[in-house]
């Protein structure tokens, strides 16, 4: 299926924008799990929308209802199925659109696909919305990884041209949850502000920006994944490709490392209390698509959101005739601010599958955060 990614735990995600609902189907997910929906819900409440002057004026709930899968807060072994309702609709303000495919989005290509019959109002099932139920799945997996001290994080890196500092080299559990706690997810809070900036300048001009984010994971062992197609980078890319308005993934130096040379690049190893590390992490904790014990580094690029108030051309299908067209409707400035916890999701998500093909819950020891 193409809304579904997974090995072991397999993760599909099904709705449309306007539709009555979105949700999650997770596949595989090991029993007797417990799951803090509280937990879930504050995780939930950093990609909700309508929370600032900067993000869609959209509000949902985001409280996600469980049909199957938990018995008394802990997973019972059988897939689990969660749904968000969708209440705050406007699909009449697409109305306009049924013909006219916005410049963009993939009102054209499924147009073309499904010969005229997918239900495109605010973008479908190609839909901001539909990250919602992803992180449902990656805030469960975040819980079950916590538990056996794996710990993931993201940050906004880039918005338009202002960055933010990069991760350190062995970014940690409390800077993690430092930023969770920030309503602008940042490590430089005056680098916050020139972005708030940027975002504040292009929606008062009527158009968007993108961005970056950057996201980590701690607490994986060496050894995981595989070369060429089943390497770590080779699944967490599939996943994070589907991710609405992703256009890019690298790891560690990612692109910049075409412009260093091998002995700017390369990572030299080192031991540390008998174990063996790195003194840089250009590789992102990947060698050959296999962990190498480091913290996992990788960044997201989000394209501007293509929803923007300015006059733009395009073609009406029905009538053969070149058009231009202005679409009204609550769209955010930039998607990347809200993206930081999707990021998260999604990586937890391929971690917790890896994790389970190669044994990575045995071998680790549960603990609970209060440890």
């Amino acid at each position: 299926m193409s809304s579904e990614f997974g090995k072991l735990l397999r993760v599909s995600v099904f709705g449309e924008s306007h539709g009555p609902a979105v949700g999650v189907l997770m596949d595989g997910l090991p029993s007797g799990e417990a799951v803090d929906i509280a937990e879930l819900q504050r995780f939930l409440d950093r990609r909700r929308p309508g929370q600032d002057a900067l993000s869609t004026s959209r509000r949902e709930a985001d409280v996600p209802r469980f049909l199957s899968g938990l018995s008394d807060g802990r997973t019972n072994g059988f897939p689990l199925l969660a749904v968000l309702e969708n209440r705050d609709q406007r699909p009449g303000d697409y109305n306009a659109f049924r013909d006219v495919p916005r410049p963009g989005h993939a009102d054209y290509t499924a147009f073309v696909k499904w010969r005229g019959a997918a239900d495109m109002r605010g973008g479908g099932h190609f839909s901001g919305r539909l990250t919602a139920p992803l992180c449902v799945a990656g805030g469960i997996a975040k819980q079950i990884l916590a538990r056996r001290g794996i710990y993931s994080g993201a940050h906004l890196y880039r918005v338009a041209d202002v960055f933010d500092h990069a991760f350190p080299l062995r970014p940690t559990e409390e800077l993690f949850d430092a930023l969770a706690g920030k309503p602008f997810p940042v490590l430089s809070d005056a680098a916050g502000e020139a972005m708030r900036a940027a975002v504040e300048k292009a929606r008062r001009e009527s158009d968007s920006v993108g961005g970056v984010v950057e996201c980590a994971a701690i607490g994986i062992p060496a050894g995981w994944g595989g070369p060429m197609f089943e390497g770590m980078e080779s699944r967490l890319s599939a996943a994070l490709f589907g991710i609405p308005a992703v256009k890019g993934v690298e790891f560690g130096a990612g692109f910049a490392a075409s412009g260093l040379s091998g002995s700017r690049n390369n990572d030299p190893f080192a031991l540390e209390q008998g174990r063996v590390v790195t003194t840089s992490n250009h590789s992102g904790g990947i060698l050959g698509g296999i962990t190498d014990g480091m913290p996992l580094l990788l960044r997201a690029a989000f394209k501007p959101v293509p929803s923007i108030a300015r006059p733009q051309r395009s073609v009406n299908l029905a009538t053969g005739e070149e058009v231009t067209l202005t679409i009204p409707g609550r769209h955010d400035a930039c998607v990347a601010q809200r993206a930081a916890p999707v990021v998260e999701a999604v990586t937890a998500a391929v971690v917790l599958d890896v994790a389970l093909e190669y044994g990575g819950l045995n071998g680790h020891t549960e603990r609970s955060r209060a440890d």
